[in-house]
């Protein structure tokens, strides 16, 4: 590396030869973005558009969709760059800046799936509690811990981060999630205790709170009638299947990237663009299509905009 970029730049080096087709991987990442962004925002302007989706459930789903168009962006345009870039680097600082965002965000889908747990565990197991206990001040509370909480968490990361003294500037990846501590002339015993205390506390406790309440509704709704537990699925199941997806690929990220195993670019480019593409795909494409009442009014607005 230069030595004008030496301790300021570092250089990405997860990326395939781009060269000859790098316009054509621009245009299909850059499809995927728009739809991205136009899918998730759809089901945000359906929720705070329609009076009968302002509901606890529907709130949660529309925090989800934002989350998803934040954490793409945090993602996305830098790929955009580099592809068209000769030479892919970033700058340490904002390279911590995606890492803590990336993470914060991350984070904070399994807090709001894990409030979203909850509702589904009142509403089914305690129904004529559930105006009280699911108050909008409630809901409210809810959202903002879900953001607040990850970012704190990740903010002291970052700090510590910041602080490492740096004997490698090449970062294996292509954008800065873990491999950053590869960066570094040695392991902090601080980070890595303070990484497992932050694991635990805003993926394992969510996750386990998660598998904790549906058990509990499953419980109940066995016992209970074909209708509440036809109900029970109708809204249980897509929560399960972005959980499902979202926790393996934060296994692959957290656990996978940090082996010190030399995989070939290609294979990395692959595997971290799953990690981003998935899930924001996947919440407006579950939640639009599984969600009945989401359904009805997205094929209105199908159907509004052809007629136009």
């Amino acid at each position: 590396m230069d030595d004008k970029f030496n301790g300021t730049y570092i250089t990405i080096d997860g990326y395939v030869e781009l060269h000859k087709y790098k316009y054509l991987y621009f245009l299909i990442l850059f499809a995927v973005y728009v739809f991205i962004i136009c899918s998730n925002s759809t089901i945000v302007y359906l929720i705070w558009f329609h009076q009968n989706l302002h509901e606890p459930m529907y709130i949660f789903i529309a925090a989800l969709s934002v989350n998803s168009v934040l954490f793409s962006t945090v993602v996305y345009p830098k790929f955009f760059i580099d592809i068209l870039s000769e030479r892919q680097i970033i700058s340490y600082s904002a390279c911590l800046f995606q890492f803590l965002m990336y993470y914060s965000l991350g984070a904070s889908e399994f807090l709001l799936l894990s409030a979203m747990a909850y509702d589904r565990y009142v509403s089914i197991c305690k129904p004529l509690q559930y105006p009280t206990i699911m108050s909008k001040r409630t809901i409210n509370i809810f959202i903002g811990l879900a953001w607040f909480v990850p970012a704190c968490h990740l903010a002291l990361t970052a700090a510590l981060n910041a602080n490492q003294k740096h004997c490698s500037f090449t970062l294996k990846g292509i954008f800065c999630n873990n491999s950053i501590y590869k960066l570094h002339c040695e392991t902090s015993r601080a980070l890595v205790v303070y990484g497992i205390v932050m694991l635990i506390d805003i993926v394992f406790i969510p996750v386990v709170f998660i598998l904790f309440t549906y058990t509990k509704i499953l419980i109940i709704t066995y016992k209970s009638s074909r209708d509440v537990r036809t109900k029970a699925a109708e809204t249980c199941v897509p929560h399960l299947l972005v959980l499902f997806c979202f926790f393996c690929l934060c296994t692959y990220d957290t656990i996978i990237a940090r082996l010190e195993l030399d995989f070939p670019n290609v294979v990395r480019l692959i595997m971290t663009l799953q990690v981003v593409l998935y899930n924001p795909l996947l919440n407006p494409i579950i939640y639009g299509l599984k969600m009945k009442e989401i359904y009805k009014h997205l094929k209105r607005l199908v159907i509004i905009r052809r007629d136009d």
